[in-house]
């Protein structure tokens, strides 16, 4: 390291990610860099939102499955409360699925956990000069749907769900129960069961076994075996 590398101050980052490994490897990767340092980690909404007072980071490099809360909502808040605080989100929900939400929730950037250090390393130095990251795959299918976007009607595209309707409807799709989903966010079935009832009037359907034959039916079209679910209690594993 030069001694102009040295005197060089380090953009702050804090990375909010509930697996313990990918977690120690973000860490690694950002001290092993000049110009970055890690001021703190996080593997819930409630410390996250502690951290961010405490250490004024520049960048949070969040996950979208987190416990105590939806990181989506915890984006929005960030943007009202922290305006200047950057978001990149590393995750393994599918790109094609959440970064065009999370862009709109105010994150700057959207990467998947399945890219090279390397690139992950582009898109947090991206953010941080004021720009936004997100995949050519991304932009491609923002721009096919904005050509084929027509009015909503009887059993309408997903895109007229929240987020976390989007979330439960792709467990549903997988075979999940609405207890299962319940656990996978800590939340009550009741609530599942409630966001279950918004989805069927949002998609034109007419009972909950509707509902699970299209999200099945758009999961078969839509995902390939090998993408993530989101937070699949069955399949643990993960990797940066």
């Amino acid at each position: 390291m030069t001694a102009r590398e040295r005197k060089q101050p380090k953009s702050r980052i804090l990375i909010v990610e509930d697996h313990p490994v990918v977690c120690a490897g973000l860490m690694q990767l950002v001290n092993s860099q000049p110009d970055l340092a890690c001021v703190g980690t996080a593997d819930n909404i409630a410390d996250a939102r502690r951290l961010v007072q405490e250490c004024q980071p520049h960048l949070t490099i969040l996950d979208l499955r987190l416990k105590g809360g939806d990181a989506l909502d915890f984006i929005k808040t960030l943007r009202v409360e922290h305006p200047e605080l950057k978001v990149l989100v590393l995750s393994q929900y599918d790109e094609l699925l959440f970064a065009e939400r999370a862009l709109r929730a105010g994150a700057s950037g959207y990467i998947m956990k399945e890219n090279a250090t390397d690139e992950l390393l582009r898109a947090i130095r991206k953010v941080l000069a004021g720009e936004l990251y997100y995949s050519e795959r991304v932009a491609a299918a923002v721009v096919q749907r904005t050509l084929r976007e027509k009015p909503a009607g009887p059993h309408a595209g997903i895109d007229v769900l929240s987020d976390r309707e989007m979330q439960v409807f792709q467990l549903l799709g997988a075979s999940y129960s609405a207890r299962e989903i319940a656990e996978q966010f800590q939340l009550s079935r009741k609530t599942i069961e409630a966001h279950s009832e918004n989805m069927k009037h949002k998609l034109g359907l007419h009972n909950a076994s509707e509902l699970k034959r299209f999200a099945r039916k758009w999961a078969t079209e839509n995902l390939v075996p090998s993408e993530p679910w989101v937070a699949p209690a069955r399949n643990n594993g993960r990797k940066l």
